[in-house]
Protein backbone atom coordinates (compact mmCIF):
# COMPACT_ATOMS: atom_id res chain seq x y z
CA UNK A 1 0.00 0.00 0.00
CA UNK A 2 2.62 2.57 0.83
CA UNK A 3 4.44 1.93 -2.65
CA UNK A 4 1.10 1.99 -4.04
CA UNK A 5 0.45 5.69 -2.45
CA UNK A 6 4.00 6.57 -3.25
CA UNK A 7 4.25 6.12 -7.02
CA UNK A 8 0.83 7.91 -7.24
CA UNK A 9 2.00 10.61 -5.18
CA UNK A 10 5.18 11.02 -7.42
CA UNK A 11 3.48 10.75 -10.69
CA UNK A 12 0.82 13.43 -10.08
CA UNK A 13 4.21 15.56 -9.16
CA UNK A 14 5.39 14.77 -11.92
CA UNK A 15 2.45 16.05 -14.24
CA UNK A 16 1.72 19.35 -12.22
CA UNK A 17 6.09 20.04 -12.93
CA UNK A 18 5.65 19.39 -16.37
CA UNK A 19 2.42 21.07 -16.80
CA UNK A 20 3.53 23.65 -14.78
CA UNK A 21 7.03 24.21 -17.37
CA UNK A 22 4.79 23.60 -20.35
CA UNK A 23 2.38 26.79 -19.15
CA UNK A 24 5.21 28.87 -18.25
CA UNK A 25 7.31 27.82 -22.17
CA UNK A 26 3.92 28.69 -23.96
CA UNK A 27 3.60 31.59 -21.96
CA UNK A 28 -0.10 30.98 -21.21
CA UNK A 29 -1.75 33.92 -19.90
CA UNK A 30 -4.11 33.62 -17.24
CA UNK A 31 -7.24 32.91 -18.29
CA UNK A 32 -9.55 34.42 -16.09
CA UNK A 33 -8.97 38.43 -15.01
CA UNK A 34 -11.05 41.65 -14.33
CA UNK A 35 -12.31 41.89 -18.04
CA UNK A 36 -13.83 38.19 -18.44
CA UNK A 37 -12.67 35.01 -19.71
CA UNK A 38 -10.01 34.85 -22.34
CA UNK A 39 -11.04 31.97 -24.46
CA UNK A 40 -7.84 31.20 -26.23
CA UNK A 41 -5.49 30.98 -23.26
CA UNK A 42 -8.58 29.02 -21.62
CA UNK A 43 -8.08 26.33 -24.46
CA UNK A 44 -4.29 26.18 -24.76
CA UNK A 45 -4.72 25.59 -20.47
CA UNK A 46 -7.10 22.93 -20.43
CA UNK A 47 -5.93 20.98 -23.39
CA UNK A 48 -2.50 20.92 -21.83
CA UNK A 49 -4.23 19.77 -18.04
CA UNK A 50 -6.19 17.39 -19.78
CA UNK A 51 -3.63 16.27 -22.19
CA UNK A 52 -0.63 15.49 -20.43
CA UNK A 53 -1.51 13.77 -17.46
CA UNK A 54 -2.94 11.50 -19.72
CA UNK A 55 0.13 11.22 -22.07
CA UNK A 56 2.59 11.06 -18.85
CA UNK A 57 0.69 8.08 -17.84
CA UNK A 58 0.67 6.20 -21.07
CA UNK A 59 4.35 6.83 -21.37
CA UNK A 60 5.19 5.08 -17.72
CA UNK A 61 1.92 2.57 -18.19
CA UNK A 62 4.74 0.20 -18.42
CA UNK A 63 6.96 0.23 -15.43
CA UNK A 64 3.93 1.53 -13.30
CA UNK A 65 2.61 -1.25 -13.73
CA UNK A 66 5.54 -3.57 -13.22
CA UNK A 67 6.24 -1.65 -9.87
CA UNK A 68 2.78 -1.45 -8.98
CA UNK A 69 1.33 -5.23 -9.65
CA UNK A 70 5.05 -6.78 -8.67
CA UNK A 71 5.13 -8.16 -12.23
CA UNK A 72 8.14 -10.24 -12.74
CA UNK A 73 9.53 -10.46 -16.05
CA UNK A 74 10.70 -14.05 -17.82
CA UNK A 75 13.96 -14.21 -18.93
CA UNK A 76 13.59 -16.73 -21.90
CA UNK A 77 17.47 -17.47 -21.08
CA UNK A 78 16.59 -18.53 -17.48
CA UNK A 79 13.17 -20.02 -17.46
CA UNK A 80 10.98 -22.70 -16.55
CA UNK A 81 9.41 -25.09 -18.88
CA UNK A 82 6.25 -23.60 -18.64
CA UNK A 83 7.79 -19.89 -18.53
CA UNK A 84 8.91 -21.03 -21.71
CA UNK A 85 6.25 -21.82 -23.36
CA UNK A 86 4.37 -18.71 -21.90
CA UNK A 87 6.80 -16.52 -23.87
CA UNK A 88 7.37 -18.77 -26.80
CA UNK A 89 3.03 -18.35 -27.20
CA UNK A 90 3.22 -14.59 -26.75
CA UNK A 91 5.76 -14.42 -29.55
CA UNK A 92 3.46 -16.52 -32.34
CA UNK A 93 0.72 -14.53 -31.61
CA UNK A 94 2.68 -11.07 -31.59
CA UNK A 95 4.13 -12.14 -34.98
CA UNK A 96 1.03 -13.72 -36.31
CA UNK A 97 -0.37 -9.77 -35.56
CA UNK A 98 2.12 -8.46 -37.22
CA UNK A 99 3.98 -6.88 -34.25
CA UNK A 100 7.74 -6.22 -35.16
CA UNK A 101 8.90 -5.82 -31.68
CA UNK A 102 8.00 -8.52 -29.42
CA UNK A 103 6.61 -7.70 -25.89
CA UNK A 104 7.52 -8.19 -22.64
CA UNK A 105 6.33 -11.68 -20.82
CA UNK A 106 5.27 -11.19 -17.39
CA UNK A 107 3.69 -12.55 -14.33
CA UNK A 108 2.32 -11.24 -11.21
CA UNK A 109 1.04 -12.76 -8.47
CA UNK A 110 -2.71 -12.98 -7.49
CA UNK A 111 -5.46 -14.89 -6.89
CA UNK A 112 -7.51 -13.17 -9.40
CA UNK A 113 -7.97 -15.34 -13.21
CA UNK A 114 -6.78 -12.47 -15.03
CA UNK A 115 -4.20 -10.73 -17.20
CA UNK A 116 -3.53 -7.61 -18.95
CA UNK A 117 -1.61 -5.79 -21.54
CA UNK A 118 -0.04 -2.17 -21.45
CA UNK A 119 3.02 -0.50 -23.00
CA UNK A 120 3.04 3.27 -24.93
CA UNK A 121 3.30 2.04 -27.95
CA UNK A 122 3.59 -1.05 -30.05
CA UNK A 123 6.89 -1.23 -30.31
CA UNK A 124 7.15 -0.76 -26.04
CA UNK A 125 4.47 -3.43 -24.54
CA UNK A 126 4.20 -5.77 -21.62
CA UNK A 127 1.71 -8.62 -21.78
CA UNK A 128 1.41 -9.76 -17.98
CA UNK A 129 -0.38 -12.91 -16.62
CA UNK A 130 -1.64 -13.64 -13.17
CA UNK A 131 -0.69 -16.66 -11.62
CA UNK A 132 -4.39 -17.60 -10.94
CA UNK A 133 -4.47 -17.82 -14.43
CA UNK A 134 -1.50 -20.31 -15.14
CA UNK A 135 -3.33 -22.32 -11.98
CA UNK A 136 -6.73 -22.68 -13.18
CA UNK A 137 -6.63 -22.59 -16.88
CA UNK A 138 -5.85 -25.22 -19.45
CA UNK A 139 -2.99 -24.19 -22.29
CA UNK A 140 -5.54 -23.40 -25.00
CA UNK A 141 -7.90 -21.15 -22.97
CA UNK A 142 -4.35 -18.79 -21.80
CA UNK A 143 -4.20 -18.62 -25.42
CA UNK A 144 -7.04 -17.37 -25.76
CA UNK A 145 -6.57 -15.00 -23.27
CA UNK A 146 -3.24 -13.79 -24.66
CA UNK A 147 -4.51 -13.69 -28.26
CA UNK A 148 -6.66 -10.95 -26.99
CA UNK A 149 -4.33 -9.20 -25.37
CA UNK A 150 -2.05 -9.41 -28.16
CA UNK A 151 -4.94 -7.72 -30.41
CA UNK A 152 -5.14 -4.95 -28.07
CA UNK A 153 -1.53 -4.06 -28.57
CA UNK A 154 -1.71 -4.34 -32.14
CA UNK A 155 -5.01 -2.40 -32.15
CA UNK A 156 -3.44 0.29 -30.84
CA UNK A 157 -5.76 0.47 -27.84
CA UNK A 158 -3.87 2.14 -25.38
CA UNK A 159 -3.03 4.87 -27.07
CA UNK A 160 -6.12 5.51 -28.22
CA UNK A 161 -7.96 5.16 -25.05
CA UNK A 162 -5.22 7.39 -23.48
CA UNK A 163 -5.93 10.35 -26.32
CA UNK A 164 -9.71 9.74 -25.46
CA UNK A 165 -9.22 10.14 -22.10
CA UNK A 166 -6.86 13.14 -22.65
CA UNK A 167 -9.94 14.75 -25.10
CA UNK A 168 -12.59 14.83 -22.39
CA UNK A 169 -10.56 15.91 -19.60
CA UNK A 170 -9.77 19.00 -21.47
CA UNK A 171 -13.38 19.14 -22.78
CA UNK A 172 -14.59 19.10 -19.29
CA UNK A 173 -12.12 21.49 -17.90
CA UNK A 174 -13.09 23.97 -20.53
CA UNK A 175 -17.11 23.52 -20.53
CA UNK A 176 -16.88 24.11 -16.44
CA UNK A 177 -15.18 26.65 -16.66
CA UNK A 178 -17.62 28.36 -19.16
CA UNK A 179 -20.61 27.60 -17.70
CA UNK A 180 -19.11 28.24 -14.40
CA UNK A 181 -18.32 31.83 -15.41
CA UNK A 182 -21.90 32.35 -17.15
CA UNK A 183 -23.52 31.00 -13.71
CA UNK A 184 -21.20 33.83 -11.86
CA UNK A 185 -22.10 36.75 -13.97
CA UNK A 186 -25.52 35.91 -13.48
CA UNK A 187 -25.02 35.59 -9.73
CA UNK A 188 -23.19 39.34 -9.19
CA UNK A 189 -24.56 42.13 -7.50
CA UNK A 190 -25.16 45.54 -7.91
CA UNK A 191 -22.08 47.07 -7.02
CA UNK A 192 -20.23 44.42 -9.94
CA UNK A 193 -22.56 45.48 -13.08
CA UNK A 194 -18.98 46.79 -14.33
CA UNK A 195 -18.37 43.11 -15.65
CA UNK A 196 -16.75 41.66 -12.59
CA UNK A 197 -18.00 38.37 -10.66
CA UNK A 198 -18.28 36.69 -7.51
CA UNK A 199 -15.08 34.75 -7.76
CA UNK A 200 -16.08 32.57 -4.75
CA UNK A 201 -19.29 31.81 -6.70
CA UNK A 202 -17.31 30.92 -9.90
CA UNK A 203 -14.90 28.62 -8.20
CA UNK A 204 -17.62 26.62 -6.18
CA UNK A 205 -19.47 26.27 -9.47
CA UNK A 206 -16.44 25.27 -11.55
CA UNK A 207 -15.84 22.51 -8.99
CA UNK A 208 -19.30 21.18 -9.01
CA UNK A 209 -19.49 21.58 -12.83
CA UNK A 210 -16.06 19.37 -13.13
CA UNK A 211 -17.83 17.04 -10.89
CA UNK A 212 -21.03 16.43 -12.94
CA UNK A 213 -18.89 16.64 -16.73
CA UNK A 214 -16.18 13.89 -15.57
CA UNK A 215 -19.27 11.32 -14.52
CA UNK A 216 -21.05 12.43 -17.86
CA UNK A 217 -17.10 12.08 -19.43
CA UNK A 218 -16.47 8.81 -17.57
CA UNK A 219 -19.82 7.19 -19.28
CA UNK A 220 -18.48 8.19 -22.34
CA UNK A 221 -15.00 6.84 -21.90
CA UNK A 222 -16.38 3.09 -20.30
CA UNK A 223 -18.87 2.94 -23.24
CA UNK A 224 -15.40 3.12 -26.01
CA UNK A 225 -13.33 0.81 -23.66
CA UNK A 226 -16.08 -1.55 -23.64
CA UNK A 227 -16.22 -1.40 -27.57
CA UNK A 228 -12.78 -2.50 -27.94
CA UNK A 229 -12.82 -5.07 -25.37
CA UNK A 230 -15.30 -6.57 -28.18
CA UNK A 231 -12.90 -6.18 -30.93
CA UNK A 232 -10.31 -7.46 -28.55
CA UNK A 233 -12.02 -10.33 -28.51
CA UNK A 234 -12.74 -10.40 -32.01
CA UNK A 235 -8.78 -10.56 -32.70
CA UNK A 236 -8.30 -12.66 -30.54
CA UNK A 237 -10.22 -15.34 -31.84
CA UNK A 238 -8.40 -14.61 -34.92
CA UNK A 239 -5.40 -14.55 -33.83
CA UNK A 240 -5.87 -18.27 -31.28
CA UNK A 241 -8.69 -19.63 -32.79
CA UNK A 242 -12.55 -18.90 -32.12
CA UNK A 243 -13.07 -21.93 -29.85
CA UNK A 244 -10.00 -20.86 -27.80
CA UNK A 245 -11.53 -17.65 -27.26
CA UNK A 246 -14.81 -18.81 -26.27
CA UNK A 247 -12.93 -21.20 -24.21
CA UNK A 248 -11.03 -18.51 -21.84
CA UNK A 249 -14.29 -16.20 -21.72
CA UNK A 250 -16.11 -19.35 -20.43
CA UNK A 251 -13.02 -20.05 -17.88
CA UNK A 252 -13.10 -16.80 -16.90
CA UNK A 253 -16.85 -16.50 -16.23
CA UNK A 254 -16.46 -19.65 -13.74
CA UNK A 255 -13.91 -17.69 -11.94
CA UNK A 256 -15.32 -14.61 -11.94
CA UNK A 257 -16.15 -13.94 -8.34
CA UNK A 258 -12.30 -14.78 -8.04
CA UNK A 259 -11.10 -11.09 -6.95
CA UNK A 260 -8.12 -9.71 -5.79
CA UNK A 261 -8.35 -7.26 -3.12
CA UNK A 262 -5.06 -5.78 -3.36
CA UNK A 263 -5.43 -4.60 -7.10
CA UNK A 264 -5.48 -1.13 -7.77
CA UNK A 265 -8.74 -0.24 -9.28
CA UNK A 266 -6.67 1.45 -11.88
CA UNK A 267 -5.79 -1.47 -13.29
CA UNK A 268 -8.66 -3.04 -14.19
CA UNK A 269 -9.36 -0.94 -17.28
CA UNK A 270 -6.30 -2.93 -18.34
CA UNK A 271 -7.25 -6.47 -17.35
CA UNK A 272 -9.20 -9.01 -19.44
CA UNK A 273 -12.53 -8.98 -17.38
CA UNK A 274 -13.93 -6.36 -14.90
CA UNK A 275 -15.75 -6.78 -11.83
CA UNK A 276 -19.12 -4.38 -12.48
CA UNK A 277 -22.15 -5.53 -10.57
CA UNK A 278 -25.37 -3.61 -11.11
CA UNK A 279 -27.05 -1.14 -13.51
CA UNK A 280 -24.92 1.41 -12.52
CA UNK A 281 -22.05 -0.60 -12.99
CA UNK A 282 -22.35 -1.99 -15.75
CA UNK A 283 -22.45 1.55 -17.04
CA UNK A 284 -19.28 2.62 -15.84
CA UNK A 285 -17.45 -0.62 -16.47
CA UNK A 286 -14.90 -0.84 -18.48
CA UNK A 287 -15.82 -4.20 -19.60
CA UNK A 288 -18.85 -6.07 -21.25
CA UNK A 289 -20.32 -8.78 -19.44
CA UNK A 290 -18.73 -11.87 -19.98
CA UNK A 291 -21.35 -13.51 -20.88
CA UNK A 292 -22.61 -10.90 -23.85
CA UNK A 293 -18.88 -11.41 -25.01
CA UNK A 294 -19.30 -15.03 -25.41
CA UNK A 295 -22.44 -14.64 -27.34
CA UNK A 296 -21.01 -11.81 -29.96
CA UNK A 297 -18.55 -14.41 -30.78
CA UNK A 298 -20.60 -17.54 -30.97
CA UNK A 299 -23.43 -15.50 -33.33
CA UNK A 300 -19.95 -14.34 -35.57
CA UNK A 301 -19.47 -17.87 -36.41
Amino acid sequence: MAKRIFLFVALNFLVMLTISVLLNVLGIRPYLNRYGLDYASLAVFCLIWGMAGSLISLALSKQMAKWSMGVHIIDPQNAGLEEQRLVQTVHQLAQSAGLRSMPEVGIYDSSEVNAFATGPTRSHSLVAVSTGLLRQMRPEEVEGVLGHEISHIANGDMVTMTLLQGVVNAFVLFLSRVLAYAIASMMRGERDRDGGISYGAYYLVSFLLEIVFMILGSLLVAWFSRHREFRADAGGANLAGRNKMVQALEALRRTYEIADPRQPPAMQTLQISGHGRGVLAKLFSSHPPLELRIQRLQEAR
